[in-house]
């Protein structure tokens, strides 16, 4: 059967390619400590649990709901915003999707035509230009001027008379990056002045470590907040990513459009996941402050092991998120292996460590490492990587 042009473009997630290469290893029997995939190793929180099994014997899972979310879940998205960064919305500019991934891809079907351009921070989250692509749009990647975070002469350089969507991502996935509110104010100022549209992908806004501060672009004024659409979800913070749980705030006219396109793509989020997300948004929220000491408490563990191991080079700490990007070209280098897809290649298959390659967030000669697992596997992943690398010097 013939396959559109449109989908023979779109390249596989490397994260849940390498993700499932691990768990069959692991389901041979083999030990594999599985450092490739951004998922919370928690359960859900038991109260949350509890309300969803709750919703389901008094019935309220059983239908469909309306395409955009239910009205208590939408109001609890906007009370929540309001607690967390003192900035009103209502439920009719909130539309609760099937994991912040559909957000972000709704998003670019409703706002992108054919040959529209979205401007794409380097390195970047593996799903931004495919979906980009599936929209008809064009994805421009924007290499940061000092290899970290892009800044106003970056983003001009790149703008065309094509130009619509900047995305920007803080925490930033893969590197733990925070933008700092000056440097987000200028990407604002700029948005605006050009009419660009910001889309704030804030994930992981509230996995912060070692007394860093994270700004969402929602919160620095009327006119960049009138610009800007916020995509986020409780898949990292409330250790929910099963029950496929995002949100996108938006103009009221935007979140209408997207209702139409989720009635016809998933009709809605599945009922009990909207009242489990009800429950985790309006319960106690120490829970998540347990979750991120954890991350923190890994974080300031394995650094400095990593940092410690021939040929990997991590200058900048990572303040947010639960990833390591490390630089590993001159381990690649000393250990005689001609790619980076080579050496994460083996060290999976003879060190048994699932690591994602860089260039599936657009920065070739870096790996991804997710902390989100327990601190001995971590520990026992760091010795083994060393290991591989000795090994093969």
């Amino acid at each position: 059967m013939k396959i559109s042009n449109r989908v023979k473009q779109i390249q596989p997630s490397a994260t849940l390619a390498l993700s499932a290469k691990a768990k069959e290893m692991s389901a041979a029997g083999i030990d594999v400590i599985n450092l490739g995939i951004g998922e919370p190793d928690f359960n859900t929180p038991q109260q949350i649990k509890q309300a969803a099994i709750a919703a389901i014997k008094a019935g309220k899972s059983d239908f469909y709901t309306p395409a955009t979310g239910i009205p208590a879940l939408k109001q609890a998205i906007c009370d929540r915003i309001a607690a967390d960064y003192q900035v009103t919305y209502q439920p009719s500019e909130v539309a609760v999707t099937v994991g912040g991934k559909f957000s972000l891809y709704v998003l670019a079907q409703t706002l992108l035509d054919e040959g529209d351009e979205v401007l794409i921070p380097l390195p970047y989250w593996v799903s931004y230009g495919e979906q980009v692509k599936l929209a008809g749009g064009v994805p421009v990647f924007v290499q940061p001027e000092d290899g970290r975070k892009v800044g106003v002469a970056a983003l001009e350089k790149a703008r065309t008379a094509r130009t619509r969507i900047l995305i920007i991502n803080s925490p930033q996935n893969p590197s733990g990056l925070i933008y700092t509110k000056d440097e987000l104010q200028a990407i604002g100022e700029w948005a605006v002045a050009h009419e660009v549209i910001l889309i704030t992908d804030d994930m992981y806004g509230k996995l912060v470590y070692n007394g860093n501060h994270f700004t969402s672009l929602i919160e620095l004024g009327q006119s960049i907040r009138e610009q800007t659409i916020l995509v986020s979800g409780l898949s990292k913070a409330y250790a929910m990513t099963g029950w496929r749980i995002g949100y996108t705030v938006a103009p009221k006219e935007v979140i209408k459009k997207m209702g139409t396109v989720i009635g016809h793509a998933t009709s809605n989020l599945a009922a009990v996941s909207q009242y489990a997300a009800l429950a985790a948004l309006t319960g106690d929220q120490s829970v998540v402050e347990q979750m991120r000491l954890a991350f923190e408490k890994r974080l300031n563990t394995v650094y400095p092991l990593l940092t410690a191991i021939p040929g990997i080079k991590l200058t900048d700490k990572p303040e947010g998120a639960f990833y390591l990007f490390p630089d590993v070209a001159e381990a690649v280098k000393m250990t005689g292996f001609a790619t980076t897809e080579d050496f994460v290649n083996a060290l999976l298959e003879e060190a048994h460590v699932a690591v994602v390659v860089g260039s599936a967030f657009g920065m070739p000669t870096h790996v991804r490492l997710s902390y989100a697992t327990d601190l001995a596997d971590l520990k026992e992943a760091m010795h083994r990587i060393k290991k591989f690398i000795e090994k093969h010097m």
